[in-house]
């Protein structure tokens, strides 16, 4: 069967692109973007040509990049000062930008032939290659709707993220199928069973022990200090700032208590030197550290650091994989002039720490920092473990308001979790604070936008997952063995 209307066909792409956004966090609806990604392969199935199944594949990534980032729109206008109409242009054009991934898929897989398996490969290798091009932009990928009550979940640990939108895209292939051949009794079967198992093997995935308890819990307590984006790094707001971290940490007797990414909007050099006495003497008087949230300067170079204090030496991790144009200026001769006279963003030109860094010694545990972003890259976050028995993330999501962005940060770092059977400990300035599960559920979450001492325990982990041993590379030899076989059997 044809549709004779490809007009019908782009606005049911689009509609099933943003219908698929009620899968991610806040929602958590994980069937929803199992469903929508159906739509889009029964329409791909339809689809004359590959360049009407190009178009179909834009169409829906304009409906779920529009939908699930709009919030890029808050951060350039409300926080950045960019002119309104230029900050709808511009995430505009980063969704158009996405959308030409599942563009690309629709079209490579009509060209491939055998649809219900190349758009599962396609699909996962452009979100892969989506993941490093220009630095990377891995937001949405189709795995992380399925984070962490799916049962296709629990491939995470075994593949990575991308494993599970493997297991996501192959639902949704396999549903269309269903679809198209329901009054076939044999393909009909076929189908539902292979379904079955693929979900039954990611539901027994779920219930292996992939690491175990090492010693006893630790005490933390995560600081949201709730300063708004447009007062932050105002000089008038210094001094409340330094006082609202002061007494929220003299009110905490935890043993590791740590501050949200840049709490301090100055560089360390220039914070009073009795107040970091206060608070590293603060810590000591628990047994334990404290993780502050500043700005370094050496050499002329500043990075966005995360510096320890207390009874362990003093130790500093430098945030390694910065945010282009927000935190530093890609072709600045091209590029600059933006800033000039658009945008109003602090430290955008900043420097980048070394992927050589090792896990921080505090508190009496191993703990792996990463800051903001930097928990979107999963093989990245590996480098420092199976060492680390503890992860760590610091943020400021407050550039995008009261948007959806903060609760889809969380989501992507409890699959971090997932990944890697650890516990995550998420300081944030006004949300997501939160405390999550080696099986990336919650232990605790704070309120968004209040500001708040999140306390609890910590637990490190040891042992390895095979995601952590091996990182992208089983499931990229899968991808790319697949793709040689479908091309191969397309010419013979």
């Amino acid at each position: 069967m044809k549709l004779s209307r490809p007009g019908l066909l782009h606005l049911i792409a689009l509609l099933a692109g943003a219908f698929s956004v009620t899968g991610f966090a806040p929602f958590y609806w994980y069937p929803a973007t199992i469903l929508g990604l159906a739509g889009l392969v029964y329409l791909w199935h339809l689809s004359d040509t590959p360049r009407q199944a190009w178009w179909i594949g834009f169409c829906f990534g304009l409906g779920l990049f529009g939908a699930g980032i709009y919030w890029i729109y808050i951060s350039l206008h409300d926080f950045g000062d960019m002119p309104a109409a230029m900050a709808v242009i511009a995430t505009f054009l980063l969704s158009a930008f996405l959308a030409l991934f599942p563009a690309t898929t629709g079209w490579a897989a009509r060209k491939t032939g055998h649809l219900w398996l190349s758009i599962p490969v396609l699909w996962v290798l452009s979100e892969w290659v989506r993941g490093w091009i220009f630095t990377g932009f891995p937001w949405l990928l189709s795995g992380y709707s399925q984070i962490p009550g799916s049962p296709l979940a629990g491939f995470a640990p075994v593949l990575g993220i991308h494993g599970v939108s493997l297991g996501t895209i192959l639902s949704a292939s396999i549903i269309a199928a269903i679809v198209v051949y329901w009054r076939h009794p044999v393909p009909r079967r076929n189908s539902l069973l292979l379904l079955a198992i693929l979900w039954a093997t990611g539901g027994l995935l779920k219930l292996a022990p992939w690491s175990m308890p090492a010693g006893a819990p630790t005490s933390v307590a995560l600081l949201q200090g709730n300063l708004t984006q447009d007062l932050k790094w105002e000089t008038q707001t210094l001094r409340e700032t330094l006082q609202r971290y002061l007494d929220m940490t003299l009110g905490t007797q935890a043993k590791l208590i740590i501050l949200p990414e840049t709490a301090f909007p100055l560089v360390v050099s220039q914070m009073p030197a009795d107040y970091l006495k206060q608070l590293a003497d603060h810590a000591r008087s628990n047994g334990g550290d404290i993780l502050i949230g500043t700005v370094e300067e050496e050499d002329g170079h500043y990075y966005n650091s995360m510096l320890s204090m207390g009874s362990s030496p003093e130790q500093a991790y430098r945030k390694t994989h910065l945010v282009p144009f927000g935190e530093f200026i890609p072709l600045k001769q091209v590029f600059g002039w933006v800033y000039e006279n658009w945008l109003n963003i602090p430290l955008t030109d900043i420097s980048r720490g070394g992927f050589q860094q090792r896990p921080m010694q505090i508190a009496g545990q191993a703990v792996a920092i990463n800051i903001c972003y930097e928990d979107v890259f999963g093989e990245e976050i590996i480098l420092q473990l199976p060492e680390a028995g503890i992860l760590v993330n610091t943020s400021n999501d407050a550039w995008y308001g009261d948007s959806i962005a903060a609760y889809q940060h969380l989501q992507i770092a409890q699959a971090r979790s997932m990944e890697t059977a650890r516990m995550m400990l998420r300081a944030t300035n006004t949300g997501a604070t939160a405390i999550i599960r080696p099986d990336g559920t919650l232990a605790a979450h704070a309120p968004h936008f209040e500001t708040t001492i999140l306390e609890g325990e910590a637990q490190a982990y040891q042992g390895t997952t095979p995601y952590v041993r091996w990182g992208n590379w089983p499931i990229l030899i899968a991808l790319f063995t697949s793709l040689g076989l479908l091309w191969r059997r397309k010419k013979k």
